[in-house]
């Protein structure tokens, strides 16, 4: 491992000299990253070791911050690290400073952790009304040209409702033990079907979402972390109506609507992060597997007839089965929309506590992997 002494930096006819000692033999050289994301920007020359070195680096002349690395091309497990800022024409440095590898990895990793909670809201925040006016549009581009327009929004789910309704409870005349009547069965069914549909339509259409504005990741400086997020907002207002359609329908039904509706955050809100985180590890690894639209179809369809709405849940399935479906995070939603709109009671089971714990811990880890992957979308697409 390389060891440095009396390490300098200073400014030099708008470059950098670099002068040090070092007791490594071979050939040294510096790299040039973005601070920001650790993505490589560009190599320098290099040149024989000597103990007393002196390289000079140039930078980019397109403003930015940037961050300086010199090593022995063999081994750069410890180097020097030179942060610098470009702007209005002024180059400013910082004092070099002898770092490892291990240590910077280390370093990035703690700095991560709040990051990691704070980054999110952060973005949406800042570009709020941007995200308002994206979802606005693309409600509105889905039916341009229709005799309906934007009543198509509403229409939607009324009429996949009314399909239901008559397969299930008219055809097939399925019912549930709780209450055996026609409209007890489709009050139990659409409840379930409320979290499902927003859930499936932003995670359906989250791989392709980055391909969709690909003219955003070449040419614009755009915000694409937002992008996943339209997605989540569009299908919450179809479920929105959805949710209108179905207290109509409750109130017709049972001449009123439970009190219990005053829990309805309680389950909206770990049902957007869960949304949300899924569609950001979606949308990142669509731009690198372009089948993945095609599986998570498939998925989705066998996630839903896995989840027990269109069919009472059992409770005499095997114990390894009955395990598996446990870990069903709509299958908790889905007991918790049942709860607050047919069973005038509180969601908060054990499960729901799980749900708000992992639903965060996915939202986190879905943009972290976004946010991994977003320095190549660029060179993928």
């Amino acid at each position: 491992m390389a060891t440095y002494k009396a390490v300098s930096a200073a400014l030099e006819d708008g470059s950098i000299r670099v002068r040090f000692e070092s007791d490594a033999r071979g050939v040294i050289g510096w790299q040039l990253f973005d601070p920001a994301t650790g993505a490589f920007l560009s190599e320098g020359e290099w040149s024989e070791s000597q103990g007393a070195n002196s390289l000079k680096v140039t930078l980019p002349p397109e403003e930015g911050a940037y961050r300086i690395q010199v090593a022995p091309v063999e081994d750069r497990d410890r180097y020097i690290a030179i942060d610098a800022e470009v702007g209005e024409g002024r180059l400013a440095i910082t004092e070099p400073r002898v770092v490892s590898a291990s240590g910077e990895r280390w370093s990035r990793t703690m700095q991560a952790i709040p990051k990691a909670f704070t980054l999110p809201v952060a973005s949406l925040w800042r570009n709020r009304k941007l995200i308002g006016s994206m979802v606005k549009r693309d409600i509105l581009a889905r039916y341009r040209g229709s005799f309906g327009g934007a009543l198509w929004t509403m229409l939607t789910p009324l009429l996949l409702m009314a399909t239901y309704f008559f397969v299930f409870g008219v055809v097939l005349k399925t019912r549930f033990s709780a209450d055996s009547s026609g409209t007890g069965y489709v009050l139990y069914f659409l409840a379930g079907m409320l979290p499902w549909l927003a859930f499936s339509e932003a995670v359906g259409r989250s791989p392709s979402v980055i391909l969709e504005y690909r003219t955003f990741v070449k040419k614009l400086v755009f915000p694409l972390d937002t992008l996943p997020m339209n997605l989540v907002l569009a299908g919450l207002v179809t479920e929105a109506f959805g949710i209108l359609i179905f207290l109509i329908g409750l109130f017709v039904a049972r001449g009123g609507v439970p009190a219990s509706i005053v829990w309805l955050p309680a389950v909206l809100i770990p049902q957007i992060l869960l949304t949300v985180g899924v569609s950001w590890l979606l949308a990142a690894t669509g731009v690198f597997v372009r089948d993945l639209g095609q599986v998570i179809g498939f998925l989705l369809t066998l996630w839903f007839f896995l989840t027990p709405i269109c069919y009472e849940e059992r409770h005499d399935l095997p114990t390894w089965i009955s395990s598996i479906l446990g870990f069903n995070p709509i299958l908790v939603l889905v007991r918790g929309y049942r709860a607050i709109l047919l069973e005038n009671a509180s969601p908060w089971t054990p499960g729901m506590a799980a749900l708000w714990v992992g639903s965060a811990a996915v939202a986190i880890l879905g943009y972290a992997w976004f946010h991994r992957l977003r320095k190549s979308f660029a060179d993928v697409i």
